[in-house]
């Protein structure tokens, strides 16, 4: 029977599609049986095909799929390498830095161990500013449940989580310079509030090892720990500091057979010991009432780290601007970061939290012009960085006599501590017109009203004010005392009433038996101790700043007002100025001439870093152990012999030792510009890392 069936066009003409209905073709029933096998076995094939090409097409990636292969690689790795690092031998870092390098020296510890030294004097440790933790005692509701947590120290966490809360809590109160209502703020006890400053960032850690390793323990160490945002005399009527000082020393010495105590202060703490040595000999109530004669008593030697007798530069930018180099470079890059957010604080925050601590004013330049230098003059003129000189001094010698004309034709006055503008930093002192702000009337501005919760006192000055201290220009030692008044008169009202910046023209003057004296060197006598001895232990050969370049602030006025000008820099690589930053010699936090002796050393001589320094160390640990200054061949030794300036007059059979050892008056200064202008000095400093012996 036929089958009626619709056939799909095909390419080549057929009979049945040449008939007259090309839509319907006539197909026997054997010829369909047989074209359904066919179809069949076509459609088989075809299918088998798709299969087979399937495999064939490649996956197409997205971005995901390529972000997800690169993470998952780079944990592989780290794991990997994680359980590698834990599976090799502990002995394995060394065994492969050895092959490099050669083999290691031994620790000071080990070395001195093995030379028969021991435990014999007990070691007293004086942590400098921001080193030391504090923890909470008191708080508000926004600190529940950080009682005895550290603010300051360790991992900062809660600086990240409640920030605001952190600085209302680590403030003082700006009219006492005590704790604010409701709020108490203690120092950590023990060895271990200083010994890290951070994880992984050791500060004491390392010294504190190495004397463990001749015998120490704590009952022989004691970190006099204190708060160190307090001023000086403010920590015993606080804490009681400076009396649990003298009670711990005088346990300490009673309880080692009568050997007295060696005492090693670091940065702001050599500041704070030397306040100390004069608080025990004054008579009670202002001083401790151990008389004159306790410090011979109970101290064998002094061994200062990094101290800043004389003041600092930086503290001058930090006060003015809450700012430093770092911080300044730090804006440029990022601009309005710090205004907006830094960790969620803004830059005025910290100005308003800084300003209320009162060690910070402690470490202002001291001694006027006639240390630092004015207009016109500094101690380091002709001073010429040294730090790329020590990668090859020898090769570099011939430079310096073929380009030294052509550096020094343009002059660097250090003098200028502040000036608004290069040109005003670079100009003759003649070719400066300034305007006199001291009497400058403050305006108003509507930040008055709006800026209350960062208020920095900028905002009580108004335009009118900030106008007069740019018009000013340039800014000496002397006058920046006037500038810090003009801008931050609450701080530097108590300030004042707690440290001075002078130079004693009578030390037998009675005012000088205030404590507000005590701290400055230029203007109090050292302990009658002849026995005692004093080191001056410090790195140099590091890019210090000295002398800053300013800018007004083009930010709204409820941001801080001046700042730093980053765009200002050198005409050379060996150019001491740098991002609107003049620097000189130092240890990167503080300069040579405020250190005042010489130095040595091979190591690390940044200003926290030297307290890693293999070199120091061991001086540190021969002391304690019972070496004097004579024995480790220091050439300056003991500053009662013959310091006038220090106020100690006389010298005994040692006197001629010190006959290049500066006194104030009319040694220092020619000292300074004999020793700070002589280039074979800066050569000779280069790579030092403590003061008080030579190579």
């Amino acid at each position: 029977m036929p089958i009626i069936r619709r056939r799909k066009p095909s390419n080549e003409p057929t009979k049945a599609t040449q008939s007259s209905d090309p839509k319907t073709t006539t197909i026997p029933a054997s010829e369909e049986k047989e074209e359904q096998e066919d179809d069949d076995a076509n459609g088989k094939k075809q299918k088998g095909n798709s299969y087979s090409k399937k495999p064939a097409t490649s996956p197409k990636w997205s971005c995901v799929d390529n972000c997800c292969w690169f993470v998952g690689c780079i944990c592989l790795t780290w794991w990997l390498l994680l359980f590698l690092y834990n599976a090799m031998p502990a002995s394995f870092p060394q065994y492969v830095t050895e092959a490099i390098t050669g083999p290691s020296p031994d620790p000071p510890g080990v070395k001195l161990r093995k030379e028969g030294l021991t435990a014999k004097h007990p070691v007293v440790f004086v942590p400098g500013i921001v080193t030391a933790g504090l923890e909470l005692w008191e708080g508000h509701q926004c600190a529940e449940g950080l009682f005895r947590k550290r603010l300051w120290g360790g991992t900062f966490g809660e600086v990240y989580k409640r920030p605001l809360c952190w600085v209302e809590h680590m403030s003082l109160d700006n009219e006492t310079g005590l704790d604010p209502p409701g709020i108490r703020v203690r120092p950590v006890c023990g060895l271990v509030a200083a010994d890290y400053f951070a994880p992984g960032y050791f500060v004491w850690a390392v010294l504190i090892a190495n004397l463990a390793r001749i015998g120490y323990e704590e009952k022989t160490m004691y970190m006099a720990s204190y708060d160190w945002r307090l001023s000086f005399q403010n920590t015993e009527v606080r804490d009681q500091t400076l009396s649990r000082i003298k009670s711990n020393i005088e346990l300490m010495v009673a309880s080692n057979g009568g050997n007295k105590a060696v005492i090693i202060p670091h940065s702001m703490g050599v500041l704070y010991f030397l306040h100390f040595m004069k608080w025990v000999e004054a008579p009670a109530p202002m001083g401790g009432g151990g008389g004159p004669d306790w410090c011979a008593k109970h101290i064998k030697a002094v061994m200062n780290i990094g101290g800043p007798f004389l003041g600092v530069p930086k503290s001058v930018g930090g006060l003015f601007s809450a700012e430093a180099k770092d911080i300044a470079v730090a804006r440029a890059i990022a601009p309005g970061v710090f205004e907006n957010d830094l960790f969620g604080l803004p830059l005025q925050h910290i100005m308003r939290m800084s300003r209320t601590w009162d060690s910070t004013m402690s470490m202002i330049p001291k001694g006027g012009d006639t240390i630092w230098g004015d207009l016109d003059w500094s101690p380091e003129e002709g001073y010429l960085p040294s730090q790329r000189r020590q990668k090859n001094n020898d090769t570099k010698k011939a430079k310096e006599g073929a380009n030294g004309s052509e550096t020094s034709k343009r002059n660097v006055y250090y003098g200028r501590m502040i000036s608004f503008g290069r040109d005003v930093a670079e100009a003759p002192s003649s070719d400066i017109e300034r305007i006199e702000f001291r009497d400058a009337v403050k305006g108003q501005s509507v930040a008055n009203n709006t800026c209350r919760d960062v208020w920095t006192e900028y905002h009580d000055m108004g335009i009118g004010g900030i106008k007069a201290v740019a018009d000013y220009k340039a800014y000496t030692a002397e006058s920046i005392l006037d500038l810090l008044h003009f801008v931050a008169p609450k701080t530097m009202a108590r300030g004042s009433a707690h440290f001075s910046y002078g130079i004693a023209d009578n030390l037998d003057d009675p005012k000088y038996e205030h404590y507000k004296y005590w701290s400055n060197p230029l203007e109090t006598r050292l302990p009658n101790a002849p026995e005692m001895e004093i080191y001056t232990l410090y790195g140099v050969g590091i890019q210090t700043e000295r002398a800053y370049v300013y800018k007004l602030s083009p930010s709204a006025e409820c941001n801080i007002p001046f700042q730093i000008d980053t765009s200002v820099n050198g005409e050379d690589e060996d150019s001491c100025l740098k991002d609107g930053v003049y620097t000189v010699d130092g240890d990167e936090t503080v300069p040579v001439l405020t250190t005042l002796l010489e130095g040595r050393g091979t190591q690390s001589g940044a200003h926290v870093d030297i307290m890693g320094n293999f070199a120091l160390i061991e001086d540190i640990m021969r002391v304690a152990a019972g070496a004097t200054g004579e024995e480790l061949g220091v050439r300056f030794l003991g500053w009662h012999l013959s310091l006038h300036y220090l106020g100690l007059e006389g010298t005994d059979d040692t006197g001629k030792q010190l006959s290049r050892c500066f006194s104030l008056g009319t040694y220092f200064l020619d000292f300074l510009r004999q020793e700070l202008s002589n280039s074979s000095y800066t050569r000779k400093w280069e790579g030092s890392c403590k003061a008080g012996r030579k190579n």
